[in-house]
């Protein structure tokens, strides 16, 4: 037999490239003289498969170890790439998938041609008679779960592909493609082998390279099916070896299988090229899109409607055009942060976001271009994020646009318009000669105006409100006239204020520092606090009169807006005119006086000192804000006055003998849900300083004031989302901390968890059984200061003289180590407010 057949010797020999398409290679052929430099070692014999194909069997000596003048074609699930490019200069690569990088292959030889007949002695013509007396042949796909055998015959190698893919997959095994001969005349595939998953071995060497080495898969299985076309072009089944040499996978397992992924794929786009209509909204496996960021497009809005945000995760790029060949799109939370040792040293770390979700969506390009949906995971380990917070998310902000909800369009289905019978619609001129309604006829002031209104005001809200209650019919104004029928007090409250009030009205602070600046409007807004220890505002009023009457109108509008639900606790600025106002219209309401705002006076009438010395202002604050002892409270404010001189400023000796009013140290029975901490962290007036001038336009302080309680109700639902997605961390492993994680909001939690850090250095010094009481003595360790604590067995209740919850609405230390120490481990609910809670708004 000749080693050189005079029909192939002509034709050079063609490769695939990336998009499937034949191109030339110049000088690349099956000549025996080629592939065995020693002609003496090389068996050669030619098998003729039809009058259009024909290929060569050899054997190769043992020194013939490389695949460099062999012609492979390796259909496998991810582009390769070879180690040793060297090794393949002479061989053709066919990949369709993703691309990755494979170990170079140096004992493909053995696996050659002479091998798809058998290692037998048994000649080429006599196999084929073998064959030719077997004359089965599957025709119909209904056949395909038959099991393959020798003479079988398949009408495509498709065909045979997914005939033996199905026998595996019922088996319990997964195949690959492993090589293809092709015709030197037309390029058609003579034969083809699918081997096992598991055949071959992966070269060791590369393992140590690699960081994170991948798992092994490969034992040298043999088990394969080789098929070799025929003269009616037809593909026979020439070698079906069954024996495996591992274990196959369980029935639980068998969808993990790639073969049965490759077979749910191919199903999916044939549906999908069908029905040929337009994409719904969840994606499905095989779904097509023109590119990778259609894809991603798709699979983000999709992601928007059902409330997640997309991570673009990896991408393997064609070797040949630097084209996308796959990618992977995954959840935010997709995988886990990995370790760091420096992150001991961080003081405030990064939020835990990834909890190692699995839902994906991976792409792949087909050969004619399109990328389809290779494998779609739905399911997520973890809460979706509301419709409302949906916007937030990374990966929705470029697709939607901020929807900051105003607050005056406000969903208000369940808020009924406040009526007010003593509100009369009457036409009331100003001196702008205007007309407006409606009026509080029934309050009018017995005089004029303390204060004048700049020409045009009174008509531009007017004008202002109505609009803003043409919008939302929830929306509330109301003016209050002067004996001359002039308008000299305004108060306003749109809807998301109203909403507002019900969840966190039972602490109110009525801010009136516009009196520390002059030439200010007469601004009032009702300040509060909500669940995230956020400021929020619950009305606003323009007093142009500060007499008692103006503020007993205040107050009677304020409540009918919010439909008489009175506060709790109400904190004003040190003027009796309002406290008797507050005493007549609010008897049964805790009247505190705010100690911010006693600070901001005091910094006022001590702006010398302020100015005169560094230390001052630190030192003061201190004396305010740090001391929630009597004892303590004395002794800083007996030591500052040492310290600088005050005895004799009798400012501050009248603002001391009102302490009991104002200072923390006092009336910690009452409620005030440490609303001073928020306003000691931000001046809502001096944000709104230069709207507040009298020669500014009222509407641009009107058009401001809302533009801020929009980017304060942002700021909540940032708030809420970051809840849902960031739960803050625990500084141990314990139960009572894990419930109030549950429970509080993050900011809530923080504060608890401080408490709970403290209790662990207290010590039980005493305890003594009064009745029904269990009455305990503790104190920081080092610490002479005693708390005294009592605890009622019977319905585990526990009070402390500290009065913290009381006070703030969160447990101190110091009941917290007596409820440990009689082996409470779980918060009483009577302790948890629910204005601190996830839950509060609900």
């Amino acid at each position: 037999m000749d080693c050189v057949d005079p029909d192939t010797l002509n034709y050079p020999l063609e490769e695939d490239d990336d998009d499937g398409k034949l191109k030339a290679s110049s000088g690349l052929d099956m000549a025996v003289e080629l592939m065995c430099p020693k002609a003496s070692s090389v068996r050669k014999s030619r098998a003729v498969i039809n009058s259009e194909a024909e290929f060569e069997i050899e054997c190769q000596s043992p020194k013939s170890s490389s695949i460099e003048d062999s012609r492979l074609v390796m259909d496998g699930e991810h582009e390769c790439q070879s180690q040793n490019a060297s090794s393949l200069d002479k061989s053709q690569v066919e990949v369709d998938g993703e691309e990755c990088q494979t170990p170079k292959i140096s004992h493909v030889n053995k696996y050659e041609i002479d091998i798809e007949f058998g290692p037998e002695s048994q000649s080429t013509n006599a196999l084929i008679d073998d064959i030719s007396r077997a004359g089965v042949s599957i025709k119909d796909e209904e056949d395909v779960y038959l099991v393959p055998q020798v003479g079988v015959e398949f009408e495509s190698e498709e065909h045979a592909y997914k005939c033996y893919s199905r026998y595996a997959v019922k088996e319990g095994f997964s195949i690959r493609k492993d090589f293809v001969n092709k015709s030197r005349i037309n390029g058609a595939v003579v034969s083809r082998r699918y081997t096992c998953y598991k055949q071959g071995y992966r070269p060791a060497k590369h393992n140590t390279i690699m960081k994170k080495p991948r798992q092994e898969t490969r034992t040298g299985c043999l088990a394969h099916m080789t098929i070799t076309r025929q003269s009616n072009g037809k593909f026979r089944v020439s070698h079906f070896e069954t024996k495996h040499n591992h274990e196959f996978v369980t029935s639980c397992t068998t969808h993990m299988l790639p073969s049965l992924k490759r077979l749910a794929f191919a199903e999916a786009v044939q549906a999908d090229l069908a029905n040929n209509a337009e994409m719904h909204g969840v994606p499905k496996l095989g779904m097509g899109f023109e590119s990778e960021e259609h894809a991603y497009e798709f699979y983000n809005t999709y992601a928007g409607r059902v409330g997640f945000s997309v991570r673009k995760d990896y991408v393997n790029r064609s070797k040949i055009d630097g084209a996308v060949a796959s990618r992977r799109f995954t959840c935010f939370r997709e995988g886990f942060r990995q370790r760091d040792k420096r992150d001991m040293n961080v003081k405030r770390p990064r939020k835990e976001t990834r909890i190692g979700c699995l839902a994906q969506l991976v792409i792949s390009r087909q050969p004619d271009g399109v990328y389809r949906v290779t494998h779609f995971e739905e399911k997520h380990n973890h809460e979706l994020v509301a419709a409302c917070r949906v916007h937030m998310l990374r990966s929705q902000k470029k697709f939607v646009g901020a929807q900051v909800v105003d607050g005056n369009s406000v969903d208000s289905s369940n808020i009924e318009p406040k009526s007010n019978p003593d509100l009369i619609c009457k036409k009331v001129k100003d001196s702008d000669g205007r007309s407006y309604g409606p009026i509080d006829l029934k309050s009018r002031l017995p005089s004029k105006r303390t204060r004048e209104m700049r020409e045009g005001e009174a008509g531009k809200m007017q004008q202002y409100f109505q609009t803003k209650q043409s919008k939302n019919s929830s929306f509330f104004y109301a003016m209050q006239p002067d004996a001359d029928d002039q308008i000299t007090n305004v108060f306003w409250a749109d809807t998301k204020m109203v909403m507002d009030y019900s969840d966190f009205g039972d602490v109110v602070c009525l801010d009136t520092t516009y009196r520390l600046y002059k030439d200010c409007r007469p601004f009032a807004p009702f300040i509060g606090i909500n669940h995230h220890k956020q400021m929020v505002i619950f009305g606003a009023a323009l007093l142009y009169d500060e007499t008692i009457e103006s503020y007993k109108w205040l107050f009677q509008t304020f409540m009918e807006a919010m439909s008489g639900k009175r506060p709790k606790t109400i904190l004003t600025d040190q003027d009796a005119v309002v406290a008797e106002a507050i005493r007549l219209i609010l008897p049964e309401t805790h009247h505190r006086i705010s100690v911010w705002h006693v600070y901001q006076n005091a910094l006022k009438q001590l702006g010398y000192m302020v100015a005169g010395s560094s230390c001052f202002a630190n030192d003061f604050s201190r004396c305010f804000f740090d001391h929630e002892e009597e004892e303590d409270f004395i002794s800083a404010w007996n030591a500052m006055l040492d310290a600088y001189n005050l005895w004799e400023n009798e400012w501050l000796h009248d603002v001391f003998e009102d302490r009991e009013k104002w200072a923390l140290a006092y009336r910690r029975h009452i409620f005030c849900a440490d609303i001073i901490s928020v306003l000691l962290c931000e001046s809502f007036t001096t944000n709104l300083k230069k709207y507040l001038k009298c020669d500014s336009d009222v509407l641009q302080l009107l058009k401001h004031l809302a533009k801020v309680v929009n980017d304060w109700h942002y700021k909540e639902l940032e708030a809420n989302y970051d809840m849902t997605q960031h739960p803050p961390k625990l500084m141990g492993d314990v139960i009572l901390l894990k419930q109030a994680r549950d429970i509080y909001t993050p900011q809530i939690f923080e504060l608890f968890q401080q408490e709970f850090e403290t209790c662990l250095n207290i010590i039980v010094n005493q305890c003594t059984e009064n009745g029904p009481l269990l009455e305990y003595k503790v104190s920081i360790f080092g610490q002479q200061r005693e708390y005294a604590v009592t605890f009622k067995s019977s319905d585990k209740t526990v009070s402390c003289d500290c009065m913290k919850f009381e006070f703030v609405g969160v447990l101190c230390c110091h009941a917290l180590k007596v409820l440990d120490y009689r082996n409470i481990k779980l918060l009483p609910t009577q302790y948890i407010l629910k204005r601190w809670t996830k839950n509060a708004r609900v």
